[in-house]
């Protein structure tokens, strides 16, 4: 579900500021811990924030990186990234190059392709606040050629870099630091301010255009964009996420060869168009987007048109498609053509992805993981796709700590991907 956007007021001075932002235990998240009992992640450790060892990170994840037996081996009704258009299949790394060229040129033209990214981004730092252990500077992030930027929370910890970075996508950017409303997100998806505290550098953002325009409303400010640039709305997320890596990688405290995205839900598809679009990403976590279609699901809503379903002719009502109110744009183009997002994925491999999996991403989803578990394979790497499991959208104490696991291990840890150019 959508929501309004919360904005910071502009205030351009620094200050220092050695209080924390308060936790709130609730009665929901108690409830998901317990209900997380009954799934496999419950064994995982909870609440450690002291660096672990690079044997014991991947102790904790490589139970995740094979399928549960009964959907081993099986792809599903899914076509296989591995077939051209022609027909032929790759059977080589060097047949999967052409391949690989083949789907992204492909989707650049389904979704409209990408202006050109901004060589050098600004960042406007418009208020540093000293905290413990990092420097929080609240930021706007240049975006596009022209100037535009969006606003959001650069965090820094202390210390010798250069560190790995992580771009947080979400609706706004103060839920992912901590300071949502009412304490949303804290302890469960507050991803800037956990991964600061493990040593990353982190840039969160919310929906640009949101606040200056349309009153802070981003399904509105997402079809807005559709309009004024003949795109869909998921590929301008994956540009703005694209220019945010670039501006993190010129930074001193950044190693740019280590850089890496993870969002929830809505940010969860943002992520994922995004790591999928750009292979700078290293790594990327993908929680709980929904990664296939499912018109079973009314969260996975690929359909609405301030995502995949942008069309400049018509606009659909929001809601399932039904005879009454049926499909739009691209995302009707593929569902009638038969195709769905496996292809996308495969533009991952073989960098490392979780998709942490909730009530939108169960179990079987590993049918469409697969195909990229098979792309991996022919490229000679294993272990690079992950898909874990609990009883609720939003993570549980649980599956937070395997989200930050993955980042710290590939991003720290791992040996650095060289892709081919």
């Amino acid at each position: 579900m959508l929501c309004h956007l919360l904005v910071p007021k502009n205030k351009n001075k620094i200050k220092k500021q050695n209080q924390k932002p308060k936790r709130r235990d609730s009665a929901a998240l108690q409830k998901a811990v317990w209900l997380f009992a009954v799934i496999p992640l419950a064994v995982v450790a909870l609440g450690a924030q002291q660096p672990a060892a690079p044997e014991a990170l991947w102790k904790k994840l490589e139970p995740f990186a094979q399928p549960p037996a009964q959907f081993a081996g099986n792809f599903g009704p899914y076509q296989s990234p591995l077939k051209f258009a022609d027909g032929s299949v790759a059977k080589t790394p060097a047949n999967w190059t052409r391949r690989r060229a083949e789907i992204l040129k492909s989707w650049h033209e389904r979704l409209g392709a990408w202006p050109p990214l901004v060589e050098r981004p600004v960042i406007k730092k418009l208020e540093s606040v000293e905290r413990d252990g990092y420097t929080e500077h609240r930021v706007q992030v240049q975006i596009a050629p022209e100037g535009t930027s969006v606003e959001g929370y650069l965090l820094i910890p202390k210390g010798k870099g250069p560190f790995p970075a992580v771009v947080v996508p979400f609706y706004e950017p103060l839920t992912s630091i901590g300071r949502g409303a009412k304490g949303r997100g804290v302890g469960t998806h507050d991803y800037g301010l956990q991964l600061v505290k493990r040593g990353f550098v982190t840039l969160s953002i919310g929906t640009p255009g949101s606040l200056d325009k349309l009153g802070g409303d981003t399904r509105d400010a997402l079809i807005q964009a559709g309009k004024e640039h003949r795109r869909q709305p998921l590929t301008l997320l994956a540009y703005v996420a694209a220019n945010c890596l670039t501006a993190l990688a010129q930074l001193p405290e950044v190693d740019p060869e280590r850089i890496g995205i993870i969002g929830l839900s809505y940010g969860g598809k943002w992520s994922m168009f995004a790591s999928c679009l750009d292979q700078r990403f290293a790594c990327a976590v993908w929680s709980d987007p929904g990664i296939v279609f499912n018109e079973k699901d009314s969260n996975v809503n690929y359909w609405e048109p301030w995502y995949l379903g942008f069309d400049p002719k018509v606009q659909r009502k929001p809601g399932v498609p039904s005879e009454k109110n049926p499909r739009t744009g691209l995302y009707k183009e593929l569902i009638d053509s038969g195709q769905d997002l496996v292809d996308l994925h495969a533009l991952m491999a073989p960098r490392p992805v979780l998709v942490s999996g909730g009530v939108q991403d169960p179990p079987k989803n590993w049918l469409a993981l697969n195909h990229l578990v098979a792309v991996n394979k022919l490229l000679g790497h294993k272990d690079r796709a992950l898909l874990t499991a609990r009883a609720t959208h939003v993570p549980t104490a649980a599956a937070l700590e395997l989200e930050l696991d993955f980042l710290e291990y590939f991003l720290k840890y791992s040996p650095k991907q060289k892709l081919e150019k």
